[in-house]
């Protein structure tokens, strides 16, 4: 297997030992942002969008970013890793923004620094699970809408837990829900209800992740004349469903095929699924 290689805030590293500086804040105080990049072909997916979400998450943090944190620029920096690694087909990148070294809770400064990891992933296109996903709701911990809902923070713990929690009760995944009982999410993945062909997700104002994946669902969706509705998603909701899907961009669509006692179909999913995997082999030109 090839070695794979990181690159820390310019520095190209192999990634079989410690990488990351001693003091580094996303590590001592979860100071961050970060994306995870679906790899097809050798190219990183829907970079545009993923470096908007976390330039704009960075500035709600108050973090500084110089002006060349662009596109381009990181689209340079993740596909030299990527060749470097000898990843020519399928994989994933990770790539974070850290408040630069120094302060405790209150930092000495708000520059900004970046790392970027990539991997191989086993499959060179979004394959749709062969067995639908167990799921049930999580109850111990509440989402709370604020300004940082819809980014990527390296705040984490909530979705840790929530995935500890499915794993102990031989789960795939939960939902997690808000003070009113709205579904938002799932630990790792956006929500979308089908009922009667239409699409239905929870709104962003509710305070879910403006995941990068949600949002080409929505709009291959509405291209292929598909109905989305983006609006509060109930329990209640959820036992009425024909279907329900969730999506995340390394993944892609993932459908679940119980909620409780419930039984859910896929079609719409395998539908979608088909329209994303041509959508990026026409665009990548694969």
């Amino acid at each position: 297997m090839a070695v794979l290689y990181v690159n820390n805030n310019g520095t190209i590293l192999p990634n079989d030992s410690p990488t990351i500086h001693p003091g580094n804040r996303g590590h001592l105080y979860g100071d961050g942002v970060f994306e995870s990049i679906r790899i097809m072909g050798g190219q990183p997916l829907n970079l545009e969008n993923h470096i908007k979400r976390m330039l704009d998450g960075a500035k709600v943090i108050k973090m500084r970013t110089p002006s060349y944190y662009t596109t381009e620029f990181f689209r340079d920096k993740i596909t030299e890793l990527i060749k470097k690694s000898e990843i020519e087909e399928g994989g994933r990148c990770r790539m974070s923004l850290d408040r630069v070294t120094g302060g405790a809770y209150l930092p000495d400064s708000n520059e900004s620094s970046f790392y970027i990891e990539v991997y191989p992933y086993e499959v060179n296109h979004f394959e749709l699970n062969a067995k639908g996903l167990e799921v049930d709701i999580y109850q111990d911990i509440k989402l709370q809408k604020n300004f940082l809902s819809n980014y990527k923070t390296k705040a984490g713990l909530t979705y840790v837990m929530a995935a500890l929690s499915a794993k102990e009760k031989g789960l795939d995944d939960v939902f997690l829900s808000n003070d009113r009982g709205n579904i938002l999410e799932t630990s790792s993945c956006n929500v979308f209800v089908v009922s009667n062909g239409v699409l239905y997700t929870p709104g962003l104002d509710e305070g879910c992740l403006a995941g990068t994946m949600r949002m080409q669902i929505i709009n291959l969706a509405i291209s292929h004349g598909i109905k989305v509705y983006e609006c509060a998603i109930l329990p209640q909701n959820l036992l009425a469903a024909d279907e329900i899907f969730i999506t995340n961009a390394i993944r892609g669509i993932n459908w679940i095929g119980g909620y409780r006692t419930k039984r859910f179909f896929n079609n719409m999913s395998r539908k979608l699924i088909v329209l994303l995997n041509e959508y990026w082999e026409k665009e990548l030109g694969l």
